[in-house]
């Protein structure tokens, strides 16, 4: 039992492929259908002469979650979802030239034995429930959006037949439809855990922060293990800052990495620009910014990250939002607006 080997997956929307340690320590390969039958298959064959296993596989989305979730309710397996920017960085320092799943497989093996190993923190069905729901609203919204782009041309247009705006609106009113009961749904999910409704609670004490923005960030949130600090917070939301330097001669503009939830930093925009325009102090960090020669999109960015380190305050101390801990506007120098460059 003292023994912990590796393991990689592969995961696809058909297969796992897995890199397994062999009797001479070689990487030895298997392949399981990506079904519960070929999930409860991959998990005996882990589990079996009780050794403990460490597995490691890719943040794939959906296509992963069942056999993550199976896996990591054993107690002798110790499961890793890792960063998929660290696993193709971590192939090529290992001069990996070529791509293909049973290659991952072996990246991901060794890349478990190698790294430093961070177990995957399982969230709760209620968690993962408003989790799908908050990625679906996301999708249909966008959906949505364009759909109303493309209302709007078919308005402006002579050339285009009356089916083809009736269809259009009839999508829209589908759309709007979903999304309503979506909603509904997802308060449902909040309302049932005492945790989420108090976070729920939270996030709406902010201003700029509605519903459907709430909704997105607390269902994005409750992924994080809780033993992350605020700066761990910035990075899983890609908003920490990206320095390209070298030497004296080499300068690059610093921009945030983005390497971390998409889902999560596109939630945060909208709030972000509404409390820039509405909520005293940070309308205030946001003028202070450009007063100090800070570009807008750069500004709005570091509001961004600003509101992320209040919710993060927020949730620590179980307090509403309060905007005199976030900059305070004693100093009447810092909200002085300067001419913008053009």
């Amino acid at each position: 039992m003292d023994k912990i080997e590796t393991c990689g997956v592969e995961v696809s929307a058909k297969e796992l492929v897995v890199a397994l340690t062999g009797k001479n320590g070689e990487a030895v390969l298997h392949r399981f259908a990506n079904t519960a039958v070929g999930h409860k298959q991959l998990l005996r064959t882990l589990t079996r002469g009780r050794k403990r296993v460490r597995v490691c596989l890719e943040a794939t989305g959906v296509y992963g979650l069942d056999v993550a979730l199976l896996l990591s309710a054993q107690q002798q397996l110790q499961v890793m979802v890792a960063n998929p920017h660290a696993a193709r960085h971590f192939a090529r320092a290992m001069m990996q030239r070529s791509k293909n799943d049973r290659l991952d497989a072996v990246v991901l093996w060794e890349f478990a034995a190698r790294m430093p190993f961070t177990a995957w923190a399982r969230p709760e069905k209620n968690t993962l429930a408003l989790w799908a729901i908050a990625r679906r609203l996301e999708a249909l919204t966008k959906q949505g959006a364009a759909e109303k782009n493309r209302q709007h041309a078919a308005g402006v247009s002579q050339a285009i037949p009356p089916c083809v705006r009736q269809s259009i609106a009839r999508t829209l009113r589908f759309h709007q439809r979903e999304i309503k009961h979506l909603r509904e749904q997802a308060l449902q999910c909040i309302v049932a855990d005492p945790r989420l409704q108090q976070r729920y609670q939270l996030l709406r004490s902010v201003p700029g922060i509605g519903e459907v923005s709430a909704i997105a960030m607390l269902a994005e949130l409750q992924l994080l293990p809780p033993d992350r600090d605020v700066r761990q917070w910035v990075a899983y939301a890609g908003l920490d800052p990206r320095e390209y330097s070298s030497g004296t001669s080499v300068r690059k503009y610093t921009r945030i990495s983005k390497i971390g939830n998409r889902h999560l930093r596109h939630a945060l925009y909208m709030p972000a620009l509404v409390a820039s325009r509405r909520e005293p102090h940070l309308r205030g960090f946001y003028r202070h910014l450009l007063a100090r020669g800070k570009s807008k999109r750069p500004a709005l960015i570091a509001v961004a990250r600003k509101l992320l380190h209040a919710i993060y305050g927020m949730f620590r101390s179980h307090q509403p939002y309060n905007g005199a801990r976030v900059f305070s506007l004693s100093a009447p120098a810092q909200v002085v607006l300067l001419p913008l460059r053009a």
